[in-house]
């Protein structure tokens, strides 16, 4: 979710700044909702679109970030540093509900940030591996993530994992490292085959449309997008209808 690319400005690939600027702004839509619910009293009856995109629409972002990272340098400088600004995010949520007695909802455990940030981290040991390799592995893990669901373990603290204990709550933004990884690793096969070259696919779009570009600005300033939306949404719909 941050500016993977490291490309000059002039060699950015616009429609993948543009891709994750829309999914950006999906998901400030779909937590304005949640806000909007929790602590607006409202009740919306959401079509079936909307619920399966805040279902699955984070996969689209995973594949994306996964798919950059094989466009730009310092892939684990920059997931530390995603995954520090994860850490923040944990420690403000459990401040809010510790302190602020904001529901548990709130919390985040190891969230879509978390997730990215390790992804990167990890990613520099198997970007050598061959496009097939990366496509077994990615296959594997999300099946890996798959089965996890579907049982309980003793433990508590595998949950990054997937592996979840039962009645232990894991937080309500929750993006365990499988199946995630095998989505981000899907994300650099499409980056290894279609974007080998470090090109755009669309080049006889016109990236300076006002539309475009306004996606394309949201999507290089996704991480600082992510870090400010959930606060001034809950404030805002605190202040205005709580």
């Amino acid at each position: 979710m941050t500016n993977e690319t490291s490309l000059p400005a002039k060699q950015r690939i616009w429609e993948l700044d543009a891709l994750r600027g829309l999914c950006i702004l999906c998901m400030v839509i779909i937590h304005a909702f949640w806000d909007l619910s929790a602590f607006g009293g409202f009740t919306f009856d959401l079509p079936g679109w909307f619920l399966f995109c805040r279902q699955y629409g984070h996969i689209l972002f995973i594949l994306l970030s996964g798919l950059c990272a094989t466009l730009a340098s310092r892939s684990f400088q920059r997931g530390v540093y995603v995954f520090g600004a994860a850490l923040v995010i944990s420690y403000v949520t459990f401040f809010m509900v510790q302190v602020l007695n904001f529901p548990d909802d709130m919390l985040i455990w190891f969230g879509i940030l978390h997730l990215l940030g390790v992804c990167m981290m990890l990613f520099p040991l198997f970007k050598r591996l061959p496009v097939w390799a990366l496509a077994v592995l990615g296959v594997a893990f999300v099946a890996l993530g798959a089965w996890f669901e579907t049982f309980y373990i003793p433990v508590k603290f595998l949950f990054p994992l997937g592996l979840r204990a039962q009645g232990f709550y894991c937080g309500g933004d929750y993006f365990p490292l499988l199946p995630g990884f095998g989505w981000f690793l899907l994300g650099a096969v499409i980056g290894r085959t279609a974007y080998r070259k470090k090109q755009s696919l669309l080049p006889r779009v016109n990236a300076a449309n006002p539309v475009i570009r306004f996606f394309s600005f949201c999507g290089r300033h996704s991480l600082l997008i992510y870090m400010l939306h959930q606060p001034v949404l809950t404030i805002g719909t605190i202040l205005i209808f709580g």
